[in-house]
């Protein structure tokens, strides 16, 4: 574009991609538009894709890269002539997975598996050692470290993860993750008040204290008080009848106006290094984290919240492979 005849004018560099990971904006985008931008000042990069995720797009206007998704995340900043564009678009990937395709995600529970010991433990790494703790195949654990390694979300020596990006992990599996999904819970009341139902978790009989665990915002608000309340949301195990909890807790079935919500666990690995306080168990600051931002409402902030509490004390919950008490196989 160049206005009224002066030199005021750019010129954009398209780079039209299916996707956007960011280890190819770090290794490949970085440099050329570097190197664009000394040869001739006029031009600007701009990618071009269905969809960029949250961690892709920060890098690109962290390397002054224009970029525009077909969902409506647009970052275009032109110094002259003076054009700021900006707008946000989907979160997520709403696109369904293409047929054939081998890449691995950190949907489904074997991807939580990972993610938890990635951010619970201390590096280094190796696959192996994921691999028997999580119970994983060996060839599904590298598959994903090779997935999370173009996210940027781990970074390797070799065959050794020497960094983890936990807080970003945690956000990045909440964000294809969904804490109420359909039938993965059921709603109900308290009429004595949700004090009570932590009273009468104690001295219900082992297998409900052993199999029920404490998630979201009660978990959180152990380390962080955004907002006081909320619902009571708890893990049933499977070897438990949640109707049968429901009466142990003395709790009222509703369809609408639930003050405890008891979620059906989707893998045993939530109640990993779970820590029980006056006889209840509530789930790690890890999972109590990926819940929140998982989960409705004002839920993402106490999430926020927590990971910002976790950041500043990893000595409370971080743990190393081989210190005593460690709440995974040692090695």
């Amino acid at each position: 574009m160049e206005p009224d005849g002066g030199d005021s004018y750019t010129e954009f560099l398209v780079e039209a991609v299916r996707a956007v990971p960011p280890r190819y904006v770090q290794q490949r985008l970085a440099p050329k538009a570097e190197l664009l931008r000394e040869v001739n000042s006029h031009s600007t990069m701009l990618v071009v894709a269905p969809w960029i995720s949250t961690i892709a797009r920060d890098l690109l206007r962290r390397h002054q890269i224009a970029y525009l998704d077909l969902t409506g995340n647009v970052d275009i900043r032109v110094s002259h002539p003076a054009i700021i564009i900006h707008t946000d678009g989907a979160e997520k990937d709403r696109r369904p997975a293409v047929r054939g395709t081998s890449q691995t995600t950190l949907a489904g529970a074997k991807a939580g598996r990972l993610v938890r010991l990635l951010a619970d433990v201390e590096p280094p790494h190796r696959a192996s050692d994921l691999h028997q703790a999580s119970a994983l195949s060996l060839p599904y654990v590298s598959r994903l470290l090779g997935t999370l390694e173009d996210q940027l979300l781990i970074r390797r020596s070799g065959r050794t993860i020497t960094a983890v990006d936990w807080p970003q992990l945690l956000r990045a599996r909440s964000q294809v993750t969904k804490l109420l999904g359909n039938d993965s819970y059921l709603g109900f009341l308290a009429p004595n008040g949700l004090p009570s139902v932590l009273n009468r978790m104690p001295q219900a009989p082992a297998r409900y204290v052993d199999g029920l665990s404490v998630t979201g915002s009660f978990a959180a608000q152990r380390f962080v008080h955004v907002a006081v309340g909320g619902q009571l949301m708890l893990y049933v195990a499977p070897w438990l009848d949640p109707v049968d909890v429901a009466d142990e807790l003395g709790l009222l079935p509703v369809t609408e106006g639930a003050d405890v919500l008891l979620l059906k666990e989707p893998d045993e690995f939530v109640r990993q290094g779970s820590e029980v306080v006056d006889g209840v168990q509530y789930v790690a600051p890890s999972q109590a984290a990926l819940d929140c931002l998982a989960g409705p409402g004002r839920m993402p902030a106490e999430g926020e919240a927590l990971l910002d509490f976790m950041e500043a004390h990893p000595q409370q919950w971080r743990v190393s492979w081989n210190a005593p008490g460690a709440p995974y196989p040692q090695h």
